[in-house]
């Protein structure tokens, strides 16, 4: 059957995932991603699975796949500054509150199914409702990565998105210092000498570091030659 003519036929309810990745790390871009399908049967074959529990090269795959049967998808990549410099005003719920809802308006659907980034799971599903500014069902949920396909999908190109962005970073800072970037994440130790020998190199924090990080603000304080008014 012609798409095109589906719409006058029959009555088709949209559905549309959304998830984050990035919420963490010390270096790099938060994003939020959506994926929009009419019905999650279209991405059962795909095997999907939460994003962190796949390789790399297993989610370069996916993503293809994702995007060539979703009636849509859309991404919002939140860069280093802007975290630190909506973080002034507002928490980090928030940010990601607002950039969930930016990506469902662009995903005008029926039902969203949403990962959670309040411990009050229908607090965040009340407040996504708010901002919306029409009426549709949205599920949220803890892990909702792990529960619904849909939001496993939008897991995945919100990780992609991710990574290219890092690896863009990589290139950019890698070949500075002639040391590895790591993950971009606190807890990573390789990261963690990154950031401390650009201090000590430069006298600076690389480009796009959260500056408003706990890890980052140790570091300056540990650095007996620069102070956090610096910065």
């Amino acid at each position: 059957m012609n798409r095109l003519i589906k719409p006058f036929l029959f009555s088709f309810i949209m559905i549309c995932g959304v998830d984050e990745a990035g919420r963490g790390p010390v270096i790099g871009p938060m994003v939020v991603a959506g994926v929009q399908v009419e019905s999650e049967d279209v991405l059962k074959d795909l095997n999907i699975r939460d994003s962190k529990k796949c390789t790399p090269k297993r989610r370069d795959r996916l993503v293809k796949s994702i995007k060539e049967k979703a009636e849509g998808y859309e991404t919002v990549v939140i860069k280093a500054e802007d975290i630190d410099s909506l973080r002034k005003t507002m928490t980090l719920n928030e940010i990601e509150l607002n950039a969930f809802a930016a990506v469902m308006k662009k995903l005008r659907s029926d039902v969203y199914y949403v990962d959670s980034a309040d411990v009050d799971e229908k607090r965040f599903g009340n407040a996504l409702g708010e901002k919306l500014g029409f009426k549709a069902e949205i599920v949220s949920a803890h892990k909702a990565d792990d529960t619904y396909i849909i939001v496993g999908a939008a897991s995945i190109l919100a990780k992609t998105t991710r990574d290219m962005e890092v690896r863009r970073i990589a290139e950019e800072l890698e070949s500075a210092l002639g040391l590895p970037l790591g993950s971009g994440y606190p807890a990573d130790p390789v990261t963690q000498r990154f950031l401390k020998t650009w201090i000590e190199r430069f006298g600076s924090l690389p480009p796009e570091t959260r500056r408003s990080w706990k890890t980052v603000k140790r570091f300056l304080r540990e650095d007996k030659t620069l102070s956090l008014d610096d910065f």
